[in-house]
Order: C-alpha cells, then sequence, then structure tokens
C-alpha cells in the first residue's frame, strides 16, 4: 500500500518568480499567484505547509479589468466597515488603480482567493507587488515568469 508524501520544512525550495502584469488581466493573473503562493502547482503540495513560491510583480498600475461592470472605472465596488455604526466605507477600482496604491487591487483579489487562515498570512508575505517596473529583489535572481504567453485571453 502507498503512502501519502507529506513533505519536511526543511526539503522545501521556495524559488523566486517575476511576473510583468502590464496587460494582464486581473482575475485571471491573480487566480495563478494564488496557486503558485499555496504551492499547488510542485507535485511535492503538501496543505499544512508553506511550499510556495516567492513571487514579485511589476506594473501593477498598468492591469486590465474585464466583465460589464469591471471595465468601466466606477464599476467594481469594494466595501469595508470601519467597526462603528454607520461606518460602511466604499471605493471603486478605478480610484484604487489611479491612486497612491495602484498594488492594492491585485493585493485584495490574490488575498481573497486564498483560504483565511494563519497560513494565508506566510504565503501572502512571499508576494510583492510594485506599481512600477523597479523593484528592489534583483539580488534573490528571480525567474521570469511569462504567464501572458499561456494563453491568449490572458493578455488584454
Amino acid at each position: 500500500m502507498n503512502k501519502t508524501y507529506s513533505i519536511k520544512a526543511g526539503d522545501i525550495s521556495k524559488p523566486w518568480l517575476l511576473i510583468d502584469a502590464k496587460d494582464l488581466v486581473l482575475g485571471r493573473l491573480a487566480s495563478e499567484i494564488a496557486k503558485i503562493l499555496r504551492g499547488k502547482h510542485k507535485p511535492t503540495f503538501t496543505p499544512h505547509m508553506d511550499c510556495g513560491d516567492n513571487v514579485v510583480v511589476i506594473n501593477a498600475k498598468d492591469i486590465k479589468l474585464t466583465g460589464n461592470k469591471a471595465a468601466r472605472k466606477d464599476g467594481k465596488i469594494y466595501y469595508w466597515h470601519t467597526g462603528h455604526p454607520g461606518g460602511i466605507k466604499e471605493t471603486t477600482a478605478g480610484k484604487l488603480l489611479e491612486g497612491k496604491y495602484p498594488e492594492r487591487v491585485l493585493e485584495l483579489a490574490v488575498k481573497r482567493m486564498i483560504s483565511k487562515n494563519t497560513l494565508r498570512n506566510r504565503q501572502m508575505s512571499n508576494l510583492h507587488i510594485y506599481a512600477g517596473s523597479e523593484h528592489p529583489h534583483s539580488a534573490q535572481k528571480p525567474e521570469v515568469y511569462d504567464f501572458g504567453s499561456k494563453n491568449p485571453k490572458n493578455k488584454r
């Protein structure tokens, strides 16, 4: 009888991947990043271990939104609550992309695709998103991951 393989902490390798998000579709990119952060693309995937890779995303301000509501600047709405009575707040994806921190749109999309537990916090710490094309992780020698060429629907 075969036993289920469970990876040990010492056997985990976490290479660095570089993704250029220019003209890539938000949902498709976010789901791929969530899969990489989780480690599901590896044959040694273990659900209770952080066995995913480190991901560096550049040009997050140039990401594309698709769909009926999302394509319009006033369409996709993000809600949050302050905790006070009547404290519901909202903003649109267009305002976030044009604002001070356009990388938060991609960060929220990836965060909401990973299971909500303490492991998610560790996996999200392996995601590094930058609005421009510069990043401080060149010393880690990230390998370029060309997500746009995998499917023609990935790019707009």
